[in-house]
């Protein structure tokens, strides 16, 4: 059977299962199987699959007709211009989370007087802290994440970038690891947490709900228990003037606003909206004195 027609017998079967952007998945997979770019796919669609590549294929299509994400098959999800290795281990970086690093970027880019220090909280992959290891020229990163197997990940995307050594990874649960400092540590705090609803998690597509980690996704009855948290315990370790950046699911910015209003430590706060016109970031700055 020549490439072409394994292309369309895929993409038909993709689609019978409902897999959004079934012609896409199957030009992944079928690439991924080979060896090849998709360029270089379409270059040899009258090339004959050999046995080896049509049972790999057939395991990857069976797999992705169950509902397992596509980038989780390919093992890889690019964020920030960088192709970050990806697994059931870490949720996917999506593309709305890229307004975090550029705010970020936008606060790092104002001289302060010294090098920044930064704090991503629940890192994942690592793709926030990452993305701005490579792109500010100095540093001082801190990366923590309550799963040691998500900070597996992370240390991994980080070497593979170049900046490993710019980024210390950290076990621990929000701020607890760092209970012994002095006040004020970080320049900028910021985070990408969970904030799902528990009751909506089994209203997510299959792909989320029954694949990505839940503790990456879970935010508690109603989605707040992270701010409620990051409310009490962020300003003892942000100095005065220092910033913090949450990103925030639809809808929830008037209660995480009120949040951290009541805490009396922000001047703020500022709502940041995606390219969708969502609100998608809370910026607020630690009042001074």
């Amino acid at each position: 059977m020549m490439l072409f027609e394994v292309l369309k017998g895929s993409a038909h079967d993709l689609k019978d299962h409902r897999v959004e952007n079934p012609r896409l998945n199957a030009e992944l997979l079928l690439a991924q199987c080979l060896g090849f770019s998709r360029e270089t796919l379409y270059a040899n669609l009258r090339r004959e699959i050999q046995t080896e590549e049509k049972e790999a294929l057939d395991e990857l299509l069976r797999r992705r007709m169950a509902g397992e994400p596509l980038q989780y098959l390919l093992g890889h999800q690019e964020f920030w211009s960088v192709n970050l290795k990806v697994d059931p281990r870490v949720l996917i970086p999506r593309p709305e989370t890229e307004v975090l690093v550029e705010e970020a970027l936008s606060i790092l880019s104002i001289p302060s007087g010294g090098v920044p220090r930064v704090l991503d909280i629940g890192t994942g992959s690592g793709a926030i802290v990452i993305a701005l290891a490579k792109d500010v020229g100095e540093i001082f990163a801190v990366a923590i994440d309550i799963s040691h197997e998500a900070l597996q990940v992370a240390k991994e995307n980080a070497r593979k970038v170049g900046v490993g050594k710019r980024i210390r990874f950290v076990r621990g649960d929000l701020l607890r690891p760092f209970r012994s400092l002095t006040d004020g540590v970080f320049d900028l705090i910021l985070s990408n947490p969970p904030y799902v609803c528990r009751s909506d998690i089994e209203k997510l597509a299959r792909e989320v709900k029954d694949h990505e980690p839940r503790v990456a996704l879970d935010g508690g009855e109603d989605g707040l228990d992270f701010y409620r948290q990051m409310s009490r315990q962020v300003p003892s370790y942000l100095r005065e003037g220092g910033w913090l950046l949450v990103e925030i699911g639809q809808g929830q910015g008037a209660q995480i606003s009120a949040l951290l209003e009541q805490s009396g430590c922000f001047r703020g706060p500022e709502l940041v909206r995606d390219l969708s016109g969502i609100e998608r970031v809370i910026k607020v700055q630690k009042v001074e004195g």
